[in-house]
């Protein structure tokens, strides 16, 4: 674990909704230990559906960077950085019919922040050492976003497609995509991210050595 008097090394990964950020944070893992890497998402920091914001075709709009709740996650990102573990349930996308496990996260030497706009975020952008973007083609992540919510959230197709058009779309262009300027590894997830991962994986190591 990190000592409490030295602070993580932290890492944003970026990247709009179907690039694959979930499956390279996953695979990610499989290839650093939790003693080195503590892998902290946004996704567990969504405000209760009550408190989203509708369109004026009354449905909630959670790809908006203030359906998060930024002050939550900032205390958390801070407690890790002192040194502190932090016990909080896992955000289980509204579903009332799903009992949310109590996650723990352990500080560690290397602290990665994984989501939509931890690059907007300015009081997390500000944290960052080091940026990656992961990138895809639209015709792709579409895809894969239809795969998801049909398949894992079972949500109906034509909800799936308007949320894209007009919620998932608008969001990239504004409040993501800006951003991968300011990358400093930009990942191409069109086929695949294993070279992508490798650097990552190996630009870690490379940390962990150097901090001893």
């Amino acid at each position: 674990m990190a000592e409490k008097n030295q602070q993580p090394f932290i890492i944003g990964i970026t990247g709009g909704s179907g690039s694959g950020k979930t499956s390279f944070i996953k695979e990610l893992r499989k290839r650093i230990s939790e003693q080195e890497l503590c892998i902290l998402s946004q996704d567990d920091y969504y405000k209760p559906r009550d408190l989203q914001r509708a369109d004026d075709k009354g449905v909630h709009n959670f790809d908006l960077p203030e359906s998060i709740d930024v002050d939550r996650l900032i205390a958390d990102v801070n407690k890790l950085i002192s040194g502190e573990t932090i016990v909080k349930e896992e955000y289980t996308f509204n579903n009332p019919k799903a009992s949310p496990k109590l996650l723990q996260f352990h500080p560690a030497p290397i602290l990665v922040l994984e989501g939509l706009f931890v690059f907007h975020i300015k009081s997390i952008f500000d944290l960052l050492d080091l940026k990656v973007f992961i990138h895809a083609k639209e015709n792709l992540k579409v895809i894969r976003r239809i795969k998801r919510d049909r398949i894992e959230r079972n949500y109906p197709l034509d909800d799936v497609l308007y949320r894209y058009q007009y919620h998932v779309l608008p969001a990239y262009e504004k409040h993501i995509l800006p951003y991968m300027e300011e990358a400093d590894i930009v990942i191409n997830n069109n086929h695949h991210f294993r070279n992508g991962l490798d650097v990552l994986e190996g630009f870690i190591r490379d940390r962990l050595r150097a901090d001893g």
